[in-house]
């Protein structure tokens, strides 16, 4: 957790200008700011849950200078998916399809438990409507009529739609029909938003593409609104219009990023991982894992060569959204997650959470449950009186919380204090392991970069955990994954569905493709891949594709990308599922300048306000007072203070 607030540099800093980053998190609401030369200025704010842009605006309030960029990073889609609070969708599905949704994929959500099942749909079967057409691969078997749009235009205003979301067969490959009904639709009510599935994930499997345009639709609305009222804000304070964080690692800005909410689902810890990768080419490290600590959960990533890994698309929240986002497993083990005991009498950690408000007890805002957090301050590792947000440290409520469990459990105050962080802990590295073993990637050959207000608390368990030799404790560690938002560029992203053999490939062909959707975005650095697979598989890799390459060179990356993420090739065909194109501006990277005028480590107190230190050395057990959350150095590990800022940990 944090232990104050970042002390905030002397006139040479003054009336400077900023690029911004505000980080929405459950308990805490983050902000960085970037200077040109690199400077990085931080505060943090308790969340308002009930109205996030509330503590997106308080945050900006002691920004010293203009901000020319503001970059948000939101839990709103990922919230509207949890507690399934999104818009009333009404959904237009091929006849004969219009079961897609509660088919899924015919998998079990338990494969031996019978009792658990799969979320519902967003859209229940009883605002589904059948369209009269069918389209195969190979062409049009049921043509669209004017009669066939009239009835289902008058079925879907019969229900009463907030937005209606069409996503006919094989759409990704002739969009006609879909665009038909949506100019049908938008005719007969001028104000009915119309989403379709060619234009939210043009691409095979009609599943995941029906699951993801009603996503997309679910969340429009309500992302709209906060969007809009959130510009007006921060227009009336002075600021400019936000951008918005993408899952995929880019941002756009709030005018475009509204009706593309589908790509916010992990919009928040995107941000982290963005930051860290932009840490880790500053000490030099090309491969890591990732871990964000926060109020409600843990986020685990993946860093390989420098560059967050991107992967194809997940479930969140239970719905399946098939657009590119950086890798992040979320667990619900933050510091306000609660400790209890179950029928059983054994020592459970979480789902539930303290949150912002009452958070946990040690915050003294009216919270009487035992969280992680008021564990580690029991454990003597969080010691500050006055932490971010002007919370005031209650060690005496976070005592009498744990003895309550420690007297039902039979067990003394500390072993149950030092239980509930390992539950916490062996949750966390669960989430690792399946971010980098199950991927193909040995942690040991990895540095684990710990950040958000937990997660420089719990790095060494972690670490011993997976046997990783160094962990790296960003500057601003608190706060990275809005340092990540502050440098997060603009990025537009396009697909097209191709599925062809590598065989057949030949450069000229690629290049044609590529022209075709380099042609619709705009941007100055570019980048495609290829979703590549080997002929029968259901799943697919993103390569790199480059000039003048063939579809041998494709197959022959895809090879090597298989062989290393998984662990053996096969001696099957490969093809092309898809092309994606990125555009967008520059990366930005931080120089992460020291500010000479804040004092440097102190040793007598144990903390470290932000100022040069480089070659401190410290060895555990000890806890290490940082400006925006606490390190623990455990027994066996020792610190040394980076030039750049942050700790390097290795064991003794």
């Amino acid at each position: 957790m944090a232990t104050h607030p970042t002390p905030r540099g002397g006139d040479a800093v003054s009336k400077q200008s900023w690029r911004v980053g505000i980080d929405v998190g459950g308990t805490f609401t983050d902000r960085a700011a970037l200077a040109e030369d690199g400077r990085v200025e931080a505060q943090k704010v308790l969340s308002t849950p009930s109205d996030q842009g509330e503590g997106v605006v308080h945050s900006l309030t002691d920004l010293d200078g203009p901000a020319t960029r503001i970059v948000h990073g939101t839990t709103i889609v990922t919230n509207l998916l949890l507690e399934r609070t999104g818009a009333r969708v009404v959904l237009c599905a091929t006849e004969g399809a219009t079961d897609l949704l509660e088919l899924r994929r015919q998998d079990r959500a338990s494969l031996y438990d019978l009792t658990v099942h799969h979320p519902a749909p967003l859209v229940p079967r009883d605002r589904v409507v059948g369209v009269p057409e069918r389209r195969t691969p190979h062409g049009v078997e049921r043509p669209l009529t004017a009669e066939g749009i009239r009835v289902t235009v008058r079925a879907v205003l019969a229900l009463q739609p907030e937005i209606v979301v069409i996503a006919l067969l094989h759409a990704y490959a002739d969009d006609a029909h879909e665009r038909a009904l949506a100019e049908a639709l938008r005719a007969a009510n001028a104000d009915l938003e119309v989403v379709t599935s060619a234009d939210v994930l043009p691409e095979i499997r009609e599943y995941e593409r029906t699951a993801t345009a009603s996503a997309e639709g679910y969340a429009r609305p309500t992302v709209l609104r906060y969007l809009e009222r959130l510009t007006g804000r921060l227009a009336a304070a002075g600021h400019p219009a936000p951008a918005v964080m993408t899952s995929g690692g880019g941002m756009r800005p709030a005018s475009s990023a509204a009706r593309h909410a589908a790509s916010l689902a992990l919009s928040g810890p995107a941000g982290g991982v963005v930051g860290a990768a932009a840490v880790m080419r500053a000490v030099g490290t090309r491969d890591a894992l990732t871990i964000d600590i926060g109020g409600t959960s843990a986020d685990a990533g993946l860093i390989l060569g420098g560059e967050p890994l991107v992967e194809p698309g997940g479930d969140v929240a239970g719905v399946p959204i098939a657009l590119p986002r950086v890798l992040v497993e979320t667990v619900s083990a933050g510091g306000g997650s609660i400790a209890w005991v179950d029928d059983g009498g054994a020592l459970r950690v979480g789902p539930r959470s303290a949150g912002a408000r009452p958070g946990p007890v040690a915050f003294g805002r009216g919270g009487s449950e035992p969280t992680v957090t008021d564990a580690q301050v029991v454990l003597g590792r969080i010691s500050a009186r006055n932490m971010s947000g002007g919370v005031l440290l209650d060690a005496a409520g976070a005592r009498r919380a744990v003895e309550h469990k420690a007297t039902r459990l039979g067990r003394t105050l500390e072993e149950t204090a030092q239980a509930i962080v390992d539950i916490a802990d062996a949750e966390m590295a669960r989430a690792l392991r399946r971010v980098s073993v199950e991927r193909g990637v040995d942690p040991r050959r990895c540095a684990l970069v710990a950040f958000g207000g937990g997660g420089p608390l719990h790095a060494c368990a972690l670490a011993d955990a997976l046997s990783i030799p160094e962990v790296i404790v960003p500057p601003f560690a608190g706060v990275l994954s809005a340092v990540g938002l502050a440098l997060a560029s603009e990025r537009h992203e396009i697909a097209s569905s191709l599925l062809v053999a590598c065989a057949t490939l030949t450069p000229e062909r690629i290049a044609a493709e590529v022209s075709k959707l380099a042609a619709k975005v705009e941007g100055t650095e570019r980048r495609t891949f290829a979703r590549m697979r080997y002929k029968g598989q259901g799943h697919e890799l993103d390569v790199p594709v480059h000039a003048h390459d063939a579809g041998a060179s494709l197959a022959a990356r895809f090879a090597a990308l298989h062989g290393s993420r998984y662990g053996f090739t096969l001696p099957t065909d490969a093809e092309v599922v898809a092309l994606r194109h990125e555009a967008g501006e520059p990366e930005r990277e931080a120089q992460f300048v020291r500010d000479a005028s804040r004092p440097a480590y102190d040793a007598a107190t144990h903390t470290d306000a932000g100022g040069p230190a480089r070659g401190v050395v410290v060895v555990g057990p000890q806890a290490i007072a940082l400006p925006d959350a606490t390190l623990w150095v455990a027994l066996g590990w020792c610190a040394v203070a980076l030039e750049t800022g942050g700790w390097r940990l290795t064991r003794l």
